[in-house]
């Protein structure tokens, strides 16, 4: 496992981190390590993106299918 040091952290937001990590119970190291454990799995935008556009070229709907079924669902709300 890999080892990360950060410099010139301000002491106003180690204070915050320090007592964030004590109210859940967990010591800097593991509050931290969570925080960017989290980061990690989240997709950025960009990623969610090029997930959803790969999902959307492999599947074979169009355009014109998804305007379809939307025109269908409205008309089918209006009836």
């Amino acid at each position: 496992m890999a080892t990360i040091h950060i410099r010139e952290v301000r002491e106003d937001t180690l204070a915050t981190l320090k007592t964030r990590a004590a109210r859940a119970g967990k010591s800097l190291q593991a509050y931290v390590l969570d925080i960017l454990e989290t980061e990690a799995r989240t997709l950025t935008l960009d990623e969610a993106l090029a997930a959803s556009r790969d999902i959307a070229a492999g599947s074979g709907v169009t355009a014109d299918d998804i305007l379809d079924t939307i025109q269908a669902a409205r008309e089918a709300r209006a009836a």
